[in-house]
């Protein structure tokens, strides 16, 4: 294949491999690949009926963003982590992103607070935190989280956040955090930070950020707990009956 060819196939792998991409991550947020699920190219190459170049790129990027690791001797897998090292996530997660809410209410502007608001109308209108089930948010600028971090206009957490820990992050937000009343009040919470950072409360957004991301620990490490008990009680034995 000639150069010029070349360059006219590149946009059409790279279009490929980002649509793959964004099947595959989505997958795994919600649970559909679950933690621990082990996945292979030729698997992958079946489901997405795709060849293995834009493939791999999709997995290279899946790898970068953490949401699949190479394990010797088994292969690619989607990630899962220990609870010691979710617990350490959140930890990341709740120093940071505190203090990209102290950093939001000084530097956020008036269409930034607009625009951060209009998203959480959005959410409001979802039919899974109308009934109370759940609180699922898009990915990128559909997300509050994301949304404030960009407010803080500081490079190095947008960096951390929104680019080598948000996918990891999210997928134990989504899958964990959201169950019982919680998704109600993660909501009223994300209006009061939002109030905090709009009267210019650096103290109180940095507080309510820092409570509303320690609630979301908590939650997330009762209900991991719980899945890893349920992985750990052995089957019962399978009854026979006489013919």
């Amino acid at each position: 294949m000639n150069s010029k060819m070349q360059e006219s196939a590149f946009p059409e792998v790279r279009t490929l491999a980002e649509r793959v991409f964004n099947q595959l991550q989505d997958a795994i947020v919600r649970g559909e690949l679950a933690p621990g699920t082990k996945i292979t190219e030729p698997g992958l190459s079946q489901t997405y009926g795709i060849s293995r170049g834009p493939l791999r790129e999709a997995m290279r990027r899946l790898e970068t963003h953490r949401l699949i690791e190479r394990v010797p001797h088994v292969g690619a897998r989607v990630v899962k982590l220990s609870m010691q090292e979710l617990l350490e996530l959140f930890d990341v997660r709740e120093a940071m992103e505190s203090m990209a809410a102290r950093l939001a209410a000084r530097n956020m502007s008036s269409e930034e607070i607009a625009g951060i608001r209009e998203v959480l109308a959005l959410h409001e209108r979802q039919a899974d935190l109308q009934s109370g089930e759940a609180y699922y948010q898009r990915e990128g600028d559909l997300d509050f989280h994301y949304r404030i971090v960009l407010g803080s206009h500081n490079r190095m957490l947008m960096t951390i956040l929104c680019d080598d820990l948000y996918y990891l992050v999210r997928l134990y937000r989504t899958q964990f955090s959201a169950n019982g009343t919680r998704p109600q009040r993660a909501f009223v919470e994300h209006h009061r930070i939002v109030d905090a950072i709009e009267a210019g409360d650096e103290e109180l957004a940095e507080l309510l950020m820092r409570r509303h991301v320690s609630a979301s620990r908590e939650n997330v490490a009762e209900r991991y707990t719980a899945v890893l008990e349920a992985e750990q009680v052995p089957m019962p034995p399978i009854q026979r009956t006489s013919s």
